[in-house]
């Protein structure tokens, strides 16, 4: 009934329509409302972004009569892991085995390449935990989704409860090899060419930060996106919860008078608990999942889903 081939810039029109329409049409149906609000071209920006970074690493499926585009996905080759992206199945071929067929084909790349596979999936999504799990993948870490409604003014800084030995700044290309320390520190994976593409931003979409200590060490680092279909903070590590904070709210000033959301870890209660303070809801649940060895966490992750950030 379909194909897989290689995706093409030909196609990201119609990946655009696919992940606009699939991902929708199953928040509408279980959670009744949408993720995508604006149009279905701006979905066109997880396309360019995985082709920016890997060349000819997204797979879609093609309907052998029709020549339509009922499946799509990406995956994302790093130095320690190779990264699952967005998944995607046309509604009307729910069931029909496109996203297994996907996902054996991108098995076979991590195990070529003798990487662990990792991924970032809603734990709200029983079908695609169900098929991630099938494949041999298991969670690691655990995140909430929360969202905040930034005041027009801004986030104002803590007080006499903040930790006047962080400084946060704009990072540099400078700061690339501090930046691959502490995330291998933290996470235990490493990812130079994302760090290097948020900091050089073509796009004009990311705001990368540092977070120094009272050494003037790079201690944490948070990215933040801001497109139509990207309004979102992360991905980022940081050493400790101070850390955390003072680059959440640095980048919260992005988004004075709008919505933002961020992941963060459920076993964190220090830094949840500060942004329930700052207004913070939370709006879904993700499971970070490995296939393959996952390696300890010794800090606070803060995943994204562009690029997907496990």
């Amino acid at each position: 009934m379909f194909s897989l081939r290689t995706m093409t810039p030909e196609d990201f029109s119609s990946v655009a329509d696919l992940i606009f329409l699939s991902t929708n049409s199953w928040y509408q149906q279980k959670l009744g409302h949408s993720i995508f609000t604006g149009k279905p071209d701006d979905c066109r920006i997880f396309c360019e972004v995985y082709e920016d970074l890997d060349p000819e690493c997204g797979i879609v499926a093609e309907h052998k009569e029709t020549g339509m585009i009922i499946g799509s996905c990406f995956y994302h080759p790093r130095e320690t892991h190779v990264s699952l992206g967005i998944m995607n199945v046309h509604p009307n071929y729910f069931g029909d085995g496109v996203a297994a067929a996907i996902m054996e084909r991108i098995i076979e790349f991590s195990e070529a390449h003798d990487l662990p596979l990792r991924l970032v999936s809603s734990a709200m999504n029983l079908d695609s935990f169900s098929l991630y799990n099938r494949f041999g993948f298991a969670p690691f870490a655990a995140y909430q989704d929360m969202y905040i409604d930034v005041p027009k003014k801004g986030i104002e800084e803590w007080g006499s409860d903040s930790d006047e030995s962080e400084t946060v700044r704009d990072a540099g290309l400078p700061d690339l090899l501090a930046i691959g320390q502490v995330e291998f520190e933290v996470s235990g994976i490493s990812r130079e060419r994302d760090y290097c593409y948020f900091i050089e931003n073509d796009l004009g979409i990311w705001k990368t930060l540092v977070s120094l200590d009272e050494r003037g060490k790079v201690n944490g680092f948070l990215v933040s996106s801001d497109h139509p279909a990207s309004c979102m903070i992360g991905p980022g590590v940081a050493k400790t919860a101070e850390a955390a904070e003072a680059l959440i709210i640095a980048q919260l000033n992005r988004y004075k008078g709008r919505r933002v959301v961020f992941l963060l870890p459920v076993n964190r209660p220090d830094i949840v608990h500060r942004m329930y303070e700052l207004g913070a809801r939370n709006c879904e649940i993700h499971f970070g999942q490995v296939r393959g060895e996952a390696q300890p966490v010794r800090g606070i992750v803060m995943p994204s889903f562009l690029p997907e950030s496990a």
